[in-house]
């Protein structure tokens, strides 16, 4: 965001050094959507990686929305192009561990960073429990390292085969002990339903592992029903559009269902046209449990504190309401309860809440 004026400048720029020292809490995190241009030149450069140029002015346009039109479809173009920067283990650990200690330089103290294993094994044909230690090894390293609490969620495209599906499912289970807390749906909900995964994510919520599912992003009200009703979902990655249904709403309250909602990234894909036509307000008017995060922090070139104030200056969310959400991102986090406890009265005391 740019403003103008000296005066607005500065109140701006003091609400933000009040807003980035907030212990903060991230649910809604892509490992590939974290990447840092500068690591995407080196292993391009290392890995003689097929560029026209190495240059990180010209990567930019390939990894952060600029100017384009919003557009969903262009947004995932991005994924798509940074398949190609994981040709190592080392590679794949660098990643992993940057996007954690990316996390931590905006002060937040509780992460849960998802990703799909196909996009980190796909292109150089690694096995996909291979990549997913590596990611957990990293990511143990990065959070000892920076004093950030982080778990993992797998994610399954909503184009992948129902085999794929399975296996990433397994694999979601085999790695709890490291740090796997939950499996995730994710990708164009327009054109593949989600009820074709729905025996696989009521297995895992069986056998005690969480549910997130992308919904009511681009796709209608009718696609958070469908993951609730159908897959079990314990959050809905987005689900603004939950709001256009007052059944779903309903079912959303009653289930204590949490929306984990990322502002720019709802802008750069169209599912709102303006800050201010964001129906955050509306949600949380409606006592509907909700989040506040990234998405692709590198993609959509944020920070958690700048979602924060997005929120506040362009939707008019007041600081008690952002207090609030990072409370309920602890409340909703698949942490074991003992250790989600712990951390919530932790933040209730740094946050100044009772």
């Amino acid at each position: 965001m740019s403003y103008s004026g000296g005066g607005w400048s500065d109140a701006v720029a003091g609400l933000q050094a009040d807003l980035h020292p907030l212990p903060k809490v991230d649910l809604h995190r892509h490992l590939e959507g974290s990447l840092r241009l500068e690591t995407l030149s080196e292993i391009a450069r290392e890995h003689g990686i097929d560029l026209p140029s190495y240059d990180i002015e010209y990567l930019r346009p390939f990894v952060t929305v600029a100017s384009e039109e919003p557009d969903f479809h262009r947004f995932l173009e991005k994924f798509r192009f940074l398949r190609r920067f994981y040709p190592t283990q080392a590679a794949v650990e660098r990643v992993a561990y940057e996007a954690v200690a990316d996390a931590a330089a905006d002060n937040v103290k509780y992460l849960e960073l998802r990703f799909n294993p196909v996009a980190l094994a796909r292109e150089q044909g690694f096995p996909l429990d291979q990549v997913v230690d590596w990611v957990c090894g990293a990511v143990a390293r990065a959070q000892s390292d920076c004093d950030v609490c982080t778990n993992l969620i797998l994610q399954i495209g909503r184009d992948e085969s129902l085999e794929t599906g399975s296996e990433i499912a397994d694999i979601a289970m085999a790695y709890r002990d490291a740090g796997v807390v939950g499996l995730d749906l994710a990708g164009d909900e327009e054109s593949y339903p989600a009820r074709r995964f729905a025996k696989i994510f009521r297995r895992v919520r069986g056998d005690g592992l969480c549910v997130t599912v992308h919904a009511g992003e681009v796709g209608g009200p009718e696609n958070v029903w469908e993951a609730i009703e159908l897959l079990g979902a314990q959050r809905i990655g987005h689900g603004v559009r939950s709001i256009e249904n007052s059944d779903v709403v309903q079912l959303v309250l009653k289930r204590d269902v949490t929306l984990e909602v990322c502002p720019t990234s709802n802008l750069q894909t169209a599912v709102v046209r303006r800050f201010w036509h964001h129906p955050l307000p509306d949600l949380l008017a409606l006592s509907i449990p909700v989040t506040i995060n990234t998405d692709d922090p590198s993609i959509s070139d944020t920070t958690l504190t700048d979602e924060y104030m997005v929120a506040m200056l362009a939707m008019g969310v007041s600081l008690e309401r952002i207090k609030r959400a990072i409370l309920r991102g602890i409340s909703s986090s698949f942490q074991p309860p003992e250790e989600r406890r712990c951390l919530e009265n932790w933040f209730r005391k740094q946050l100044g809440l009772a």
